[in-house]
């Protein structure tokens, strides 16, 4: 008997050795085998090229934008922009461009324009919203390797991911809409202009008094501590997972959503704030007490102050 069990047990870590040997794939096989066996790894590279991605759209939609700008309504860091290399691009990422950019509907209508102006939100939002997640994210892999290891069942991260962005895609819209909203009342040069007078002060008032807000301060604590609010709705099926997602996703546009309203006082496509608001909620998030959130509170409030000041 005790011979029959070492021979089972012999197979099984033979079958073991052989079920992880990728000695005879080539070496996109063995790196494609090792991605997939590591579902960590895997969510790493999606998060780490999808930021990179939207980052370097961005960029090359910023210098457009400044070199298309009208002179006298410069936002903050055009010149520097204006001295960056123009990169070639496909025909249709062009066409993606000129339809946020331009000061009215092109030939593709206004539908088309909405739906240029929410993947242009959308990959705002994964630049400077999806760095501040990685924290539950990784708590999320925390727990689903401690569960694999116990040989229970785990969706993949990458569904809890996809539940998160689709929040703030639905999130984009909204801003998408709102930026038509604004630009046909505000009559700006360009559709990415930046909001001067009253309506940009409006702006800046709201995201600065939300800074102080009960509801903020609600959402930024459960930014904060993810894990117990993952560890009590853990599931196994992707369906929960994902819906696990989206409710993250709220609790970080609820922290979020009136910091980008910044944008529109700045220029929508001004990369150096957008890249100053990720580096804050990435701050935000992962600092104890609310003494940033006040103090980006207390700055918006001057702004909107001195910005009615002057256009006054």
């Amino acid at each position: 008997m005790r011979l029959d069990q070492r021979g089972d047990s012999a197979h099984s870590t033979a079958m073991t050795a052989e079920d992880h040997d990728f000695s005879h794939l080539d070496r996109f096989g063995r790196a494609a085998a090792s991605v997939s066996r590591n579902p960590r790894l895997a969510v790493n590279i999606v998060l780490g090229a999808g930021v990179v991605l939207a980052w370097l759209l961005l960029g090359a939609m910023a210098i457009r934008s400044a070199e298309s700008r009208v002179p006298g309504i410069d936002a903050p860091g055009d010149t520097m922009l204006r001295y960056l290399p123009r990169l070639p691009l496909p025909d249709f990422l062009e066409r993606f461009f000129s339809l946020c950019l331009a000061p009215a509907p092109l030939d593709g209508g206004l539908v088309a324009q909405a739906g240029a102006l929410i993947v242009m939100w959308f990959l705002m939002a994964v630049s400077t919203m999806l760095p501040s997640a990685a924290p539950m994210i990784r708590t999320y892999c925390e727990i689903a390797d401690t569960a694999r290891i116990k040989g229970e069942a785990v969706v993949h991260p990458l569904i809890l991911v996809a539940g998160y962005l689709s929040v703030w895609l639905a999130a984009s819209a909204v801003f998408a809409a709102l930026t038509l909203i604004v630009h046909a009342f505000a009559a700006s040069v360009q559709m990415l202009d930046p909001v001067v007078g009253a309506t940009g002060a409006a702006a800046l008032l709201v995201a600065g008094l939300y800074q102080f807000s009960g509801l903020k301060e609600a959402c930024l604590t459960k930014c904060k501590s993810p894990f117990s609010i993952l560890f009590s709705n853990w599931s196994a099926r992707p369906g929960r997972i994902f819906r696990l997602g989206m409710e993250q996703g709220v609790w970080c546009l609820g922290c979020c959503w009136a910091l980008m309203l910044v944008m529109f006082a700045v220029g929508v496509m001004n990369v150096f704030w957008l890249a100053l608001i990720g580096l804050f909620t990435l701050i935000e998030k992962q600092t104890a007490g609310r003494l940033p959130t006040q103090v980006a509170g207390a700055i918006l409030l001057v702004w909107a102050t001195a910005l009615l000041v002057v256009s006054a």
